[in-house]
């Protein structure tokens, strides 16, 4: 999303698209100064077994920034990102990393995946991939 676009969320979405009020009102209630994190937004997709992408585009139709991606990616004020490329010596996370890729890109899920099986952040995950080149693509609430 460019910030031409911002705050006009709903866009991405077809029109008539019809929200769910119970996932909404979850994510009203975690809405401070009109913005929810990322982690609030794993966590209410956990609380009501729902898809963490029905949370995301939920936000985007209440046209709700989320905000402190938990990858250090967005929202987090300037700058927008906040994960630098990190030094490491772990052979088994870079061939995760390079085993997760899809069309150049590791997805959101993997690197929280692969930050559980080596019991580190995910923000490490994402510093490894910015000191690789690799980008990560495919957010699970549909940010990016």
């Amino acid at each position: 999303m460019t910030r031409e676009d911002e705050g006009h969320y709903a866009k991405k979405h077809l029109p008539g698209t019809r929200v769910d009020e119970k996932i909404a009102e979850a994510v009203r209630s975690c809405v401070q100064k009109g913005r929810f994190t990322c982690a609030s937004a794993f966590e209410i997709a956990r609380k009501l077994s729902v898809p963490p992408i029905e949370v995301g585009h939920t936000a985007d139709l209440l046209e709700i920034r989320i905000s402190k991606c938990q990858l250090g990616l967005f929202g987090y004020g300037s700058p927008k990102k906040i994960v630098k490329s990190s030094p490491f010596d772990d052979q088994d996370l870079e061939k995760a990393i390079q085993k997760g890729v899809v069309n150049d890109r590791l997805p959101c899920a993997t690197a929280f995946k692969i930050a559980g099986q080596f019991g580190i952040t995910r923000r490490k995950v994402t510093a490894a991939c910015e000191r690789l080149g690799i980008k990560i693509g495919s957010c699970q609430l549909g940010a990016f």
